[in-house]
């Protein structure tokens, strides 16, 4: 194998300069990285070369890019790895169009221009050899399953993602195999500028001999098992592990076993103090493994790095920053630089770098340039452009056409929020670890004296009220904390953490808490269109904390069940106020739950707003885990309006909640779920992370 080595990079030496990705005028793509250059403005060193597919002369640079590190040697009859680039570019939107072309013979550029949602739940692609699949910029992402690449299978990219929540409900899964990437027996992959996290089993893993692998600038994150590399007695793989940022990750950050050749460089490992997961140990070479690790910084790690008596590792350059228990090395390793060409980063450079630079971009997989964002920064100390969130929203002109990202650090900021409905295109952002870490909050009831005189009302107790269209939201909490119980003598106890009145509006790892009436998502008019996504988020509330007329979607979202003021357990998740002919809720891949008494909480009751008995609620429940607090007959009457007489259904939940159909308890056929899909309630918009 060395001598196979040796004779491949010789020839290489030419062909490496002409790398789409690698190199610009001869520059060395991480040497860029460390100027800044690279990913620094708009669209950096990727966007530059995008363009129209469907007419373009020859591909963007994204789509011809190769790999560096060990997926770029020669060898096993593979030279490097390029992926589909010989083959057509194909965008796609389904599990079915995705299935299709990563498992055709043929070569293929495949990109990902939405979230599909793998069915059943765990389910990982075959993907063939010769293939790119990539994300379309930020808006790529696979939903509760992942990849598996087997014997043989060679020349795979997968690059540009966000994989995500397989996650089955238990932290050390001995029994759901639900990985992001899986490979056995494959050679010449190129993971790169992925987001993977919350899945059940691993985020990577690297099995049975699979060799010649690059894992480069992904995120991995919130994860027992994260990164398994071995299940072989074989020493012969050769992987090279560079830029990545593991946060909150357990176990295998590495795990390293009987590797020939594991390359590891300028790799952020980070364990932030007071969350909920606790890494055991980072870097690990196990069994016969030859590890050279060089220039990465590890914050806060218990046991950073590790060997086993038979392995080799070599250490070089590295940072430790308030890290305790073993920090080991010793034995003789290898020389990368005989292998391939790099250039290391500087160590205490390295967290900057990488988390600026890891995880998808929005320059990978575009089709189109699109002008840059605006980023306004909020901070509760003198660290931001402003102080409080609406400082930041009152900054962002009237009538903006293009996207304003309000970025706000960790804390908590007690103020109510409007975005007024002439201020489109915003995102509010935490910049935190977990939405936890940015809590905008009030506590204001609908019965709460306004200052000018009257109440506030149900809609204007809202924390952070929506009204701008192309609104997002991500990593944070919005919060209503008003106290039911010191204001029994008040009349009006509605308190709404978030309202949204516009059309869409994307929710994504956000939680919204309060008590009654939690989460108001609303329409501007009753004749204006009102669409939500509210994906991968926590809602907690007990009476009808999630009402209104929008049309939305609530995908893999937690609804936990609070108890009333006075400790009883009754509510109602939904309330919907859908008008005739449109969609209301749905609620999919998801889980209600909650410390609340057994068969105490409907799923939902039709609220028709001002007694319009033209309106048609519509809440529909699939494929969610349901606690037993749910009642077994689980919808209900509401002001006069019978259940019955508009929509309410349930398709193929489970958990102890769960229940057969019947006259109380109506479930879709297949056939009818096939029309409740997440594709039908957004009709033709596709949300995409900006």
């Amino acid at each position: 194998m060395t001598e196979q080595h040796s004779k491949d990079r010789q020839a290489r030496r030419g062909a490496h300069r002409r790398r789409g990705l690698g190199l610009v005028a001869g520059v060395p793509a991480v040497a860029l990285l460390a100027s800044g250059l690279a990913y620094g403005g708009a669209f950096g060193l990727l966007g530059d070369d995008a363009q129209d597919l469907a007419g373009a002369a020859r591909p963007p640079a994204w789509a011809a890019a190769e790999a560096d590190g060990f997926a770029s040697v020669h060898a096993l009859g593979q030279n490097g790895t390029y992926g589909g680039r010989d083959g057509r570019t194909v965008t796609v939107r389904t599990l079915a169009e995705l299935e299709k072309y990563a498992t055709a013979e043929e070569p293929y550029v495949i990109v990902v221009a939405s979230a599909i949602t793998m069915r059943p739940k765990g389910k990982e692609i075959r993907v063939a050899s010769d293939k790119t699949i990539v994300g379309a910029g930020t808006s790529g992402e696979i939903v509760g399953g992942g990849f598996f690449l087997g014997q043989g299978v060679h020349n795979v990219i997968i690059r540009n993602l966000t994989i995500r929540d397989s996650y089955a409900g238990t932290w050390n899964d001995k029994e759901h195999d639900w990985d992001a990437v899986q490979m056995d027996g494959a050679h010449h992959v190129w993971i790169d500028h992925n987001d993977l996290r919350h899945m059940a089993d691993g985020l990577i893993d690297s099995r049975k001999d699979t060799t010649y692998v690059t894992v480069s600038w992904n995120r991995m994150s919130d994860n027992n098992k994260t990164f398994g590399i071995g299940w072989t007695e074989n020493v012969s793989a050769d992987l090279t592990v560079h830029h990545n940022w593991l946060r909150e990750t357990e176990q295998r950050n590495p795990s390293t076993d009987n590797a020939a050749h594991a390359h590891l460089y300028n790799n952020y490992l980070q364990d932030e103090p007071g969350t909920d997961i606790t890494t055991s140990y980072g870097n690990y070479a196990r069994g016969r493994t030859k590890m050279v690790l060089e220039n990465s910084y590890f914050e806060g790690l218990e046991n950073p790095v590790i060997k086993d008596a038979g392995a080799s590792l070599v250490q070089r350059g590295s940072v430790f920053k308030n890290t305790t228990g073993r920090n080991e090395s010793g034995g003789q390793a290898f020389d990368p630089e005989k292998f391939y060409d790099y250039t290391l980063d500087p160590a205490d450079r390295v967290p900057a770098l990488v988390k600026a630079g890891a995880g998808p971009r929005a320059s990978i997989g575009a089709a189109h340039r699109t002008a840059a964002a605006t980023t306004l920064t909020v901070a509760k100390d003198d660290s931001g452009q402003y102080g409080t969130v609406q400082a930041a929203v009152d900054a962002v002109p009237a009538g903006n056409t293009r996207r304003v990202v309000i970025a706000v650090k960790p804390g908590t900021y007690r103020e109510a929020v409007r975005i007024p409905a002439d201020k489109p295109h915003v995102t509010l952002e935490g910049t935190g670890s977990r939405a936890r870490d940015v809590v905008v909050v009030e506590g204001r009831s609908a019965g709460t004296a306004k200052p000018g005189g009257g109440t506030y009302g149900t809609s204007g107790s809202a924390t952070v009220a929506v009204e701008a269209d192309d609104f997002q939201a991500r990593n944070l909490t919005f919060a209503n904390d008003f106290d039911e119980a010191a204001h029994q003598g008040r009349e009006g106890h509605q308190a709404v953490a978030l309202r949204t009145a516009a059309d869409k509006v994307f929710l994504d790892r956000v939680t919204v808490t309060g008590d009654q009436d939690t989460l108001l998502v609303d329409t501007a008019a009753k004749d204006r269109p009102g669409r939500v996504l509210v994906r991968g988020s926590s809602v907690v509330g007990n009476v009808d904390f999630v009402f209104g007329r929008a049309t939305a979607v609530f995908d893999r979202t937690v609804f936990t069940l609070k108890k009333r003021w006075n400790g009883s357990s009754q509510g109602y998740l939904t309330a919907p106020s859908t008008a005739a002919g449109r969609k209301g809720f749905l609620i999919t891949d998801s889980t209600v739950n909650g410390d609340v008494s057994a068969r105490s909480h409907h799923l939902g009751r039709p609220w028709h707003a001002g007694g319009d008995a033209s309106l048609d609620p519509q809440t529909v429940v699939r494929n969610t885990e349901l606690s037993s607090a749910i009642r077994t007959a689980p919808w209900t009457d509401m002001g006069g309006f019978s259940w019955k007489d508009d929509r309410f259904a349930e398709y193929a939940n489970t958990g102890l909640g769960a229940g057969p159909a019947g006259d109380d308890r109506p479930h879709l056929t297949p056939q009818q779920a096939a029309d409740h899909e997440i594709a039908d309630w957004l009709g033709g918009w596709t949300p995409a992370r900006s």
